[in-house]
């Protein structure tokens, strides 16, 4: 999961790409990088950190030009701690290429191998982006063979990295004198968006990023398109996939994605608010409504759930949480030591809403229990008589190998157990989760025209077919937090993509 934005306007694009990052901040917190163009010169800078830290008045007047494009990081692969692999990325042939990507591509080693023996290019760090960006610089090679790019060619090439990789991606590139190129996998799994404004088009991953900075929201890119945006800022659009279908990650609109976004035709919102009348069926059927006294949010997801599911049972809705805003997402953070240490630092309770009431704590999902087992301990500590937890997302019981810091099995608190066996770890008085099934139901009712969702890691089917038991413990190896011991593949038994 990471941001992205790309922008091409008459006027100076670096303010613009800025404001967008910030906006897309929730999407990568590990590391964030612009460049631009002026002239047919590149200008890029990029560090570790929050966008607000990277960019200093110095930076940015540094990084001039009317074309440009960001990304804010968060790492599932390579090294997290190197400064080399943020992002955007930069290759001097063909024209020169800048690129940006969300996402993780499952055959990246595969086509490592196949970029150094057959391409004869070579790759630098450990990310698939350098990968991605590496097997688009060839591709636009092969299809302009030394002459001048047309977006015929831009398209065919884009149409060439189709065929080659697999996985998740949503890429923004910037070409060297000609514009900016935007696509996504035909399986539109990663978000991405098309808007504009005054003298000023745009590509990013949530609409949000658009309208925040004063531009229109126009259209989501479709899977499998490719969008092509000369430095006149017209627009140029075609379809390099042979069999495109829809599954966008289920996983947007349940944590990731901001509540005001607006994805693939669905209101990120109102998915949530759909997810938790689903949940509140659940809830009946396990706890009595008049054995709860009150429903409180666990910030900030779950809030248009909790809101729902409290409304639709009569029960009164509480904040009980102040979250500190200043502490980055703990499900995202390195090792599990700090990942605990930081709940208590991010969330503080009011003591007054738990005292001497059986609270059911709602949240939007619960990935390793970590943090659902801290919370607890913090409800009881606060007073409360009961404790009864509530999850608007399905139990995650499978790794999840497009772009989300979840891949290993053993690392997942549902994974294997029942559910009963969870609520002893999460050490709540009941334990709710939200139906796969219904889960589906309540987002596909928003846009009836989607293929489905890839919800892989609630119910362990891919999407994308190709995902086999080696290849998640081969992608293991490769994230930012592996665990010491080697993943079991007897436990993992995954369904066929067919049964979807």
């Amino acid at each position: 999961m990471c941001g992205i934005v790309g922008i091409v306007s008459n006027a100076p694009v670096n303010q613009l790409i800025y404001d967008a990052l910030l906006l897309l901040q929730h999407r990568g917190q590990d590391a964030a990088g612009i460049a631009t163009q002026d002239g047919r010169k590149f200008y890029m800078h990029k560090a570790k950190g929050m966008v607000r830290d990277v960019f200093r008045t110095r930076n940015m007047r540094a990084l001039p030009g009317n074309v440009g494009l960001g990304q804010v990081r968060y790492p599932t692969a390579g090294n997290a701690h190197s400064e080399e692999e943020a992002q955007p990325f930069y290759v001097n042939a063909p024209f020169g290429l800048v690129m940006s990507h969300n996402g993780n591509l499952t055959n990246a080693m595969a086509l490592k191998a196949e970029l150094f023996h057959t391409d004869h290019r070579h790759i630098n760090t450990e990310s698939d982006s350098e990968v991605l960006l590496n097997v688009l610089a060839h591709e636009l090679e092969r299809t302009t063979r030394g002459l001048e790019l047309t977006p015929s060619d831009v398209f065919d090439a884009v149409r060439g990295v189709h065929q080659r990789v697999k996985g998740s991606y949503a890429v923004v590139a910037l070409i060297a004198g000609h514009g900016i190129v935007a696509f996504r996998d035909p399986f539109g799994i990663r978000p991405l968006c098309l808007g504009h404004g005054e003298g000023t088009v745009a590509v990013a991953s949530e609409s949000v990023a658009l309208e925040g900075t004063g531009m229109v929201f126009d259209r989501d890119v479709k899977p499998g398109e490719a969008v092509f945006i000369d430095l006149n800022g017209q627009v140029h659009a075609q379809m390099c996939a042979d069999h495109p279908v829809h599954y966008p990650c289920v996983f947007e609109y349940v944590y990731l994605a901001r509540p005001d976004s607006v994805m693939d035709g669905i209101s990120v919102y109102q998915a949530r608010l759909n997810m938790g009348e689903t949940l509140a069926k659940r809830v009946i059927s396990t706890v009595p409504p008049d054995q709860i006294d009150v429903v409180i949010p666990i910030p900030e997801s779950s809030r248009p759930s909790a809101m729902q599911l409290a409304q639709l049972l009569g029960i009164p809705y509480r904040e009980g949480f102040v979250k500190n805003r200043y502490v980055g997402r703990t499900f995202i953070m390195p090792g599990q030591g700090v990942r605990k240490k930081s709940v208590r630092q991010k969330l503080n309770v009011i003591a007054s809403e738990f005292r001497g009431r059986n609270v059911l704590l709602v949240d939007d999902s619960i990935v390793r229990g970590t943090t659902s087992k801290e919370i607890v301990q913090m409800a009881r500590d606060a007073g409360a008589a009961r404790v009864y937890m509530a999850s608007a997302a399905p139990p995650v019981r499978y790794p999840n190998v497009y772009g989300i810091d979840m891949p290993t099995s053993s690392e997942l608190v549902a994974h294997d157990r029942s559910v009963e066996e969870i609520r002893q770890i999460i050490g709540c008085d009941a334990l709710i989760y939200q139906d796969v099934d219904a889960m589906k139901k309540a987002i596909l009712a928003l846009n009836p025209k989607l293929s489905g969702l890839d919800a892989s890691c609630f119910d362990g089917v891919y999407c994308t077919g190709d995902v086999t038991p080696a290849d998640i413990v081969r992608l293991n190896e490769k994230r930012v937090d592996a665990p010491d011991s080697q993943e079991d593949t007897s436990r993992l038994a995954l369904p066929n993509a067919q049964e979807a």
